[in-house]
């Protein structure tokens, strides 16, 4: 991969921006919709979309854009690691996912498309991320855990060993798991409780 294009202007899309750079690799372009913002970081930001290309890489932290706007463009961009992250060499990894600092994943888990695997966020072996999921920083996730698509796991969460978490569920910060989670399920507390349906956006 020689050269990315980044699609959003958060702070999110910062981090991103600075993992491309510490990846030596050439930022093309930074897009974004709204019109509001002309520079992030050192980058212009070009708001005319129709120049996306599809290794543009979606820097949106919320899920259901993220993958509005990956399908909108049918967006294919490699993934992208952060230098000190810790990755077994027996992980699966799909496209357009992003592994922030600090991370550790472990043999045989597979992370799905367009997944963000947040700051110090932990994945124990077998674990089976799939695509447009969320982990945030200082969330732990032991062995055997399966994260629907779409889903979002809050900071600092615990999930424990062989659960099943299912598609687009918001794990609360703090929050620990310690059974199944039905899909479209917001989860708080210790231990997490279901408190009521996730209205998908």
């Amino acid at each position: 991969m020689n050269k990315i294009s980044v699609f959003g202007a958060s702070g999110h899309a910062k981090v991103i921006l600075d993992i491309i750079e510490l990846n030596k690799i050439s930022i093309e372009n930074v897009f974004d919709a709204d019109h509001v913002k002309t520079s992030l970081l050192n980058y212009s930001v070009n708001h005319d979309l129709k120049q996306v290309k599809s290794n543009t890489f979606v820097a949106i932290g919320n899920n259901s854009i993220r993958k509005r706007i990956v399908e909108q463009y049918d967006l294919t961009p490699d993934s992208l690691i952060h230098p000190s992250a810790v990755i077994s060499k027996y992980v699966g990894m799909g496209i357009g996912s992003v592994v922030m600092a600090g991370v550790s994943i472990n043999a045989d888990s597979k992370i799905g498309d367009h997944c963000i695997l947040n700051t110090n966020c932990s994945v124990d072996h077998d674990c089976i991320i799939e695509d447009y999921v969320h982990i945030s920083p200082n969330a732990s996730l032991a062995g055997n855990v399966q994260i629907g698509e779409g889903t979002h796991v809050g900071i600092g969460s615990t999930i424990i060993q062989g659960i099943k978490v299912g598609r687009n569920c918001i794990i609360g910060a703090g929050t620990v798991i310690i059974k199944d989670v039905p899909d479209n399920s917001v989860v708080v507390g210790n231990p997490g409780k279901v408190i009521k349906k996730n209205k998908i956006s």
